[in-house]
């Protein structure tokens, strides 16, 4: 299985997607990690990416995704997947992909933006991703201003894992 822990930057996905494959014991991996150079370098400068942005990493995440799923390897990948076009190239099989929505207000998401050290992501491009995003209607949706101590547990049972 491969769950997509997914939600807008400062919802918590790397956070609760690195605690939740911990506690599963399973491989952790983060999409940011494979964005191009030209894509870091353009939200750095504060510009949104657009959907032709997205398509070469999309495509590199779906490669990936079939690939752990060949493999039979459990994974948790924290990934935004705001739009249904992404997710739809993400979910190559609805079976064995499952959605996790971190759902959280902007103003959480602002602060938790500005309160990063290090991340390619500037806190003007919150707005962009709330702009961007289509709420996912068949995801296990969450509440992520509760403590990743309390989300995991809920979403493993969630997911009967």
């Amino acid at each position: 299985m491969v769950i997509i822990v997914l939600g807008v930057s400062g919802a918590g996905k790397t956070t609760v997607g690195r605690a939740l494959a911990e506690s599963m014991g399973v491989r952790f991996f983060d999409a940011d990690d494979y964005h191009s150079p030209e894509n870091v370098a353009k939200m750095r400068r504060g510009e949104p990416l657009t959907d032709e942005d997205r398509k070469p990493w999309l495509a590199e995440l779906q490669t990936l995704i079939v690939q752990w799923l060949e493999e039979a390897a459990d994974t948790v990948l924290a990934c935004s997947a705001l739009k249904d076009m992404y997710r739809e190239c993400l979910v190559v099989d609805p079976a064995r992909v499952k959605l996790v929505f971190l759902q959280v207000s902007i103003e959480v998401a602002r602060a938790r933006v500005a309160g990063r050290d290090g991340h390619f992501m500037p806190p003007g491009l919150v707005e962009s991703q709330y702009e961007a995003l289509e709420e996912p209607g068949d995801a296990l949706t969450v509440d992520a201003t509760l403590t990743p101590d309390v989300l995991v547990p809920q979403i493993r049972a969630a997911l009967g894992r």
